[in-house]
């Protein structure tokens, strides 16, 4: 029997959970990281950005009129507005020399695609893919994380459904993941530096570029890819 998932559900502020997560790779006794899975459920709202995306994407005069603090991940890409209802939001922890640790960077998230797509089937999402290709990039992918598709993630008629990143240390990998409970990409452009014009082509062209599940998926949707787990 291979190790087993240690499972954890937590809640807390946006800032406090994405530093429980970027710890879990980074022991203070240096043994070596465990499999760990972070269920996790934010009590305030954030702008999330990626850890090589400039602050200066978002107006912190905006920010703070709408209650939301900017916060900064350890994983790449571009920004998530997150909040109590807005995603579902799962950490994976994988150690080093796991036989699911990849050294491929972008192979690495295949298995963690492949385990999303059979729990939302379960959790009756339908035609979900898992995205084996490179990265696909687009006017808004620098800045917004569900403009782009990556490795791994998984999309349904070329919308993003998942929307995964990656930490990874010499000893572990790190893998966030969001899914929007409902897609609306006005109320994160409202928070970026974007004149009249950026917003409404924003508007425009981001509001197919994901896909909410709803929230009557988001509670068995946690539980399937729980179950799922290699």
């Amino acid at each position: 029997m291979g190790p087993r998932w240690r499972v954890r559900e937590e809640w807390g502020t946006v800032a406090d959970l994405h530093a429980g997560s970027a710890a879990l790779i980074h022991p203070p006794d240096r043994r070596r990281p465990a499999r760990v899975v972070r269920v996790l459920h934010p009590t305030d709202r954030a702008v999330v950005l990626g850890s090589a995306q400039p602050e200066s994407d978002v107006s912190l005069d905006a920010a703070r009129a709408a209650g939301a603090r900017v916060v900064r991940r350890r994983s790449g890409g571009g920004a998530v507005l997150v909040g109590p209802g807005l995603v579902v939001w799962i950490d994976v922890v994988v150690p080093a020399e796991d036989r699911l640790w990849d050294a491929d960077v972008g192979r690495a998230f295949w298995w963690l695609g492949s385990t999303w797509v059979r729990a939302l089937v379960e959790a009756g999402v339908r035609g979900g893919e898992m995205w084996a290709g490179g990265l696909v990039r687009s006017r808004w992918s620098g800045r917004v994380c569900f403009a782009g598709i990556g490795p791994g993630e998984v999309v349904m008629n070329g919308r993003k459904v998942v929307g995964m990143s990656q930490r990874r240390t010499r000893r572990g990998a790190l893998f966030q993941c969001a899914v929007p409970v409902l897609w609306d990409p006005a109320p994160l452009l409202d928070l970026l530096v974007l004149n009249a014009a950026e917003r409404a082509a924003g508007t425009r062209d981001l509001a197919t570029a994901a896909f909410g599940v709803g929230s009557a998926v988001a509670a068995p949707l946690v539980a399937a890819v729980i179950d799922r787990l290699p």
